[in-house]
């Protein structure tokens, strides 16, 4: 089991329904392990797993609305630009799908803390902008999730350096993430997730309130 756990193994079609049985969550473990198997960037599962089973997920992303929330016209023209998904848009975009189900609309739900660069706020085509801002505004409504925006007259800070994400867990440990062109790296050592997490801090300083940034979001659909 331990091994199902870690994201090391992935259970089979037969094993998942049994372990569903087993623990009573419905079709949970069956559906996350169809979304596994259909990955094809098995680097990204460990993470995929902590995302399912924190309490508390934090993200940070200087350059594009944060996967989690991209409305699905958003995440196919991002996908499209990359080289590698020519042929396997359709994969991808179910795949992340999937991924925002089993994290968003879970019970109990996640606490879910965003923070994005206002320059992701105004990169894409308007039409596809304004469809994923208006569906910001309606997710930024939930009680468990919070959309800060930090402005571009903040400059140059710590974290330009790259998209990071934090996931506190229900024993209390503490879960880094980092992402880059080739591929994913989950940091788990203490050393690693306090450096990530003191990026974190000095992004959160300079960012808006959830207030002022619905609010922004709100006067650039306006203005489009």
């Amino acid at each position: 089991m331990q091994y199902f756990e870690s994201g090391k193994l992935i259970p089979q079609e037969g094993t998942a329904q049994r372990l569903d049985e087993v623990f009573g969550t419905g079709r949970e473990i069956q559906d996350l392990a169809k979304v596994a198997h259909e990955d094809l960037r098995p680097w990204l599962r460990p993470w995929v797993e902590h995302e399912r089973r924190a309490v508390l997920l934090r993200a940070w992303e200087p350059t594009l609305i944060p996967g989690l929330l991209q409305t699905e016209e958003y995440m196919r023209l991002v996908f499209a630009a990359v080289p590698s998904n020519t042929g396997r848009l359709d994969e991808v975009v179910a795949t992340r799908r999937n991924r925002q189900a089993t994290v968003l609309d879970r019970r109990p739900p996640v606490e879910l803390v965003v923070m994005v660069e206002e320059s992701a706020l105004h990169r894409g085509p308007p039409e596809i902008l304004k469809a994923q801002l208006g569906h910001l505004v309606d997710v930024s409504h939930r009680p468990t999730v919070r959309i800060r925006v930090v402005p571009d007259a903040a400059g140059i800070h710590a974290g330009l350096g790259g998209p990071l994400a934090l996931a506190a867990m229900p024993d209390g440990r503490r879960v880094g993430y980092l992402d880059d062109l080739l591929q994913g790296r989950v940091a788990t050592t203490p050393g690693d997730v306090l450096e990530l997490e003191l990026v974190w801090e000095a992004v959160n300083e300079l960012a808006l309130t959830a207030d002022q940034t619905r609010d922004m979001m709100l006067r650039i659909i306006n203005e489009q």
